[in-house]
């Protein structure tokens, strides 16, 4: 519902633990490298424990993700089983076949098993079991486990046991019938919640990862938000979510604490006040302690006497200077001043009625192109036709805000009127909080709340290779378009060639496009397609290219 609104591409606060959205804190990377060494060591168990949202399923499927090749991984989610179940469930997660007779054999569930590690083992693979939510293993199932271990050569431990859970998973291995399992842990490791700068790392990190191009939440905000979560992740996604949909209907694109606060109000049911109000009361009823204590002490022991209540004196009206209204020594208090209403500035509904012979395709493409200096034909050829006629491009996208913020191109967008008529308008530029429409001859300044409601996220945007037709390049390529796009780069990240520059698409063009992509939040695979190089096209702008953010186009 927001996504638009906030030009971002996707939903950046899901509770489903996407790996893309891992935000390696201290802490969390610290975790992350106790579970890369439990998978690439050999030993006995690893224990990684933390409180409910604090990132520990997500770290298991970056795990999963990050695994060495030679890994063969057993995930079991669910571990609320009897000891039969579980080494049936571990055997099927391996791709073991288990015979029908031998499904509720201990015995034999375990000879199979071991069978299989004997093989892996041999053929140099080595086999992980990763045991989610390892409190609620039952004791027996744990002594089971336990007895997994067993399972080895000579020289190595053939499975390697990972347990991840909740703090109640220490207290549970901490049983005295369990001791010999705890001897086995070789590992353990906690996970805290995030402290208020990893907060807002965390915050402005899921953002960019779905497409942010502007500081969304203000540093008051993150400060709030930390505070009301605690720095526990999951619940720090559920209220920036709920945040993000409030700023999103009340059209206010920079979260504030007061929205916040009110999404916190949402997810606990209860209120919120503010930072200070706490220290405030407090300091308030200080100063009233102190004051009172102060005022008993200088009465002394009469002041019982005078508590008694006393009429009040009135003053007597004096008379006046002739040709005046009567006066009070007590000054009279000047009468309120309504301040005038600010002046509503027209709907854009009712700017497209107003200005419809104006909306047209030729029109909009009319006033496009004559920013670019150049003529327009109109009368049904190609637009883009024609563009290419003066050796520019057309790109017809579906998208955001966010994405013509990197693009950094005046655009044709696409909108509806209240009934459903579609109108062709030119976006000029696009500012934090409004945006500029060019509906004919004057300019019209909007709020993007307002644009991105009538916007049907169409838009087509006019743009200069460096040379030629555009083509895509990869690696392997090889020509003056490599060199260019290899001298824009390197021009972009300020870095001066010591040697002769290279034509060829190698490894190294491929990284500086790499980090091209993702510094721009486009997708990171080392290719330059089309987005890419009107990203770069619009990162290194001509003087007398017409882009969104100079002040001489649409201000």
């Amino acid at each position: 519902m927001y996504l638009t609104f906030f030009g971002l591409n996707e939903k950046p606060f899901s509770i489903t633990p996407d790996p893309r959205y891992l935000f390696l804190s201290e802490r969390h990377a610290e975790a992350m490298a106790h579970l890369l060494y439990g998978i690439n060591e050999a030993g006995g168990f690893i224990q990684l424990t933390g409180e409910v949202g604090t990132g520990k399923t997500t770290i298991v499927r970056s795990l999963l993700a990050q695994a060495p090749e030679n890994a063969e991984i057993a995930l079991i989610l669910n571990p609320r089983m009897t000891p039969p179940e579980f080494l049936l469930t571990l055997c099927e997660e391996l791709g073991i076949g288990v015979p029908d007779s031998a499904e509720r054999s201990l015995k034999d569930l375990v000879d199979i098993l071991n069978d299989y590690l004997l093989r892996a083992h041999a053929a140099g693979r080595r086999v992980v079991l990763v045991v989610d939510e390892a409190q609620n293993l039952a004791p027996e199932v744990l002594e089971q486990v336990r007895l997994l271990t067993n399972l080895e050569t000579n020289t190595r431990k053939l499975l390697q046991i990972i347990l991840i859970g909740q703090p109640e998973l220490r207290e549970l291995l901490s049983r005295n019938e369990l001791r010999q399992l705890a001897q086995r842990i070789t590992g353990r490791y906690h996970l805290d919640p995030l402290s208020e700068p990893e907060t807002a790392a965390y915050v402005r990190h899921r953002l960019r990862v779905a497409g942010a191009t502007s500081e969304i939440f203000g540093r008051f905000a993150l400060r709030e938000i930390h505070r009301i979560s605690g720095g526990v992740p999951r619940v720090i996604n559920v209220i920036c979510d709920r945040a993000l949909l409030g700023g999103y209907s009340l059209d206010c694109h920079r979260i504030t604490t007061a929205l916040v606060r009110q999404a916190g109000s949402e997810v606990f049911g209860r209120r919120f006040p503010a930072r200070w109000v706490p220290w405030t009361a407090s300091l308030a009823a200080a100063l009233v302690l102190s004051a009172a204590g102060v005022a008993l002490w200088r009465l002394g022991p009469g002041w019982l006497a005078s508590a008694a209540p006393s009429r009040p004196k009135i003053q007597p009206v004096r008379a006046a200077p002739q040709g005046q209204g009567p006066r009070h020594d007590a000054p009279a208090l000047p009468a309120a001043v309504p301040h005038p209403a600010p002046a509503a500035a027209e709907p854009l509904p009712a700017l497209l009625v107003r200005y419809t012979g104006d909306t047209t395709p030729d029109a909009a493409f009319a006033r496009l192109f004559h920013l670019w200096g150049l003529r327009y034909a109109p009368g049904g050829q190609d637009p883009c036709a024609q563009a290419s006629r003066y050796g520019l491009e057309c790109l017809k996208e579906r998208g955001s805000l966010g994405q013509l913020r990197l693009f950094n191109r005046p655009a044709i967008l696409r909108l509806a009127d209240t009934a459903g008529h579609s109108h062709q308008v030119v976006l000029t530029r696009l500012g934090k909080s409004r945006a500029t429409l060019d509906l004919g001859r004057p300019a019209h300044q909007v709020r993007l709340g307002e644009l991105t409601n009538e916007w049907l996220g169409d838009y087509v945007i006019l743009w200069r290779p460096a040379a030629g037709p555009v083509k895509i390049l990869s690696a392997g390529m090889s020509g003056a378009d490599v060199l260019r796009l290899r001298q824009s780069l390197q021009k972009l990240e300020g870095v001066t060639a010591s040697q002769p520059e290279d034509d060829v698409y190698d490894s190294g063009l491929t990284q500086l496009v790499r980090r091209f992509q993702r510094t721009h939040r486009l997708t990171v695979d080392g290719i330059a397609g089309i987005e890419t190089q009107v990203a770069l096209s619009g990162a290194l702008p001509a003087p007398d290219t017409p882009s969104l953010t100079s002040a001489a186009h649409g201000s």
